[in-house]
């Protein structure tokens, strides 16, 4: 019989190991094959995320004062064009990924300097149509993706695979019940970043995305549509106008229905506006 101390150690032991064993799993590189780096078409590498930041694009976050806890996250996924310089009080100063769809390169290559030569640490995800992304055709995004990359060899650039571009229409379908094409939908860079951050990240904190409620609400907030625009558009007449065109709309409301599904199984909470679902 061993002595209470001693048992008492070898379960302190175990529990240590344990904990040891279960931090190195967690630290370990995964590969993610829907991701294929520009130019040698290998997945993306990297280590999952403990804690994540999504960072909506929205004008909700003007005036929110959220960058330090943001950038206390482990990781944070960003998307487009938004920019962090001016804005730092609000949504921080770190950009781990960003999420970039095709018809944003250009807003891109506009601020060079500032996208491509300050943030080298940045893996940048682009989304767009085969036919714009196509590697064998060398599509017209692509072509422009290889010249950056040329222009900045240490730049981490990857493109979604045809194959995953095909899961994230499955993914619409089989929670809308709609098929994207034939509903006239195009999907969100906010779709592809939340399903990349369920993929990378143990918990996610959103930031800045309003439910898809809110716009039906009485008196809500009128904000812009983007923090860093002085458009007079504002966010909800954008969602609406998008949510209700025949063909080429994005479903900004739907896609928000689904995320507070999502949020109800998996480790997500909305935050600045909270909101049911997280």
């Amino acid at each position: 019989m061993l002595s209470p101390i001693v048992h008492a150690l070898q379960v302190r032991l175990f529990v240590a190991l344990s904990a040891c064993a279960l931090l190195y799993i967690l630290c370990q590189p995964l590969s993610f094959q829907g991701y294929s780096r520009v130019p040698d078409g290998k997945p993306l590498v990297r280590a999952p995320c403990r804690q994540c930041a999504v960072v909506s694009s929205s004008g909700q976050m003007r005036g929110s004062r959220l960058g330090k806890e943001i950038d206390r996250m482990e990781c944070v996924l960003r998307m487009n064009q938004a920019p962090t310089s001016g804005y730092e009080e609000d949504v921080g100063t770190k950009s781990t990924i960003r999420v970039v769809s095709h018809t944003s390169i250009p807003l891109l290559l506009r601020n060079q300097s500032y996208f491509f030569k300050q943030s080298r640490e940045t893996v940048y995800i682009i989304w767009g149509p085969t036919k714009m992304m196509s590697r064998e055709k060398v599509g017209m995004t692509y072509r422009t993706l290889l010249k950056v990359k040329e222009m900045y060899p240490s730049l981490q650039i990857y493109t979604l695979t045809e194959r995953k571009m095909a899961y994230c229409d499955e993914v619409f379908q089989n929670e809308t019940g709609k098929n994207r094409m034939k509903s006239g939908s195009f999907l969100s860079t906010g779709w592809f970043t939340m399903i990349l951050a369920m993929e990378l990240c143990e918990q996610i904190f959103v930031f800045g995305m309003v439910s898809d409620s809110y716009c039906r609400e009485k008196n809500h907030p009128i904000v812009p549509y983007h923090y860093f625009e002085k458009s007079k558009l504002d966010e909800c007449r954008m969602y609406l106008a998008h949510e209700r065109a025949p063909r080429g709309g994005h479903r900004f409301i739907t896609e928000k229905a689904v995320f507070s599904h999502w949020a109800k199984r998996r480790n997500i909470v909305f935050t600045h506006s909270s909101w049911a679902g997280g």
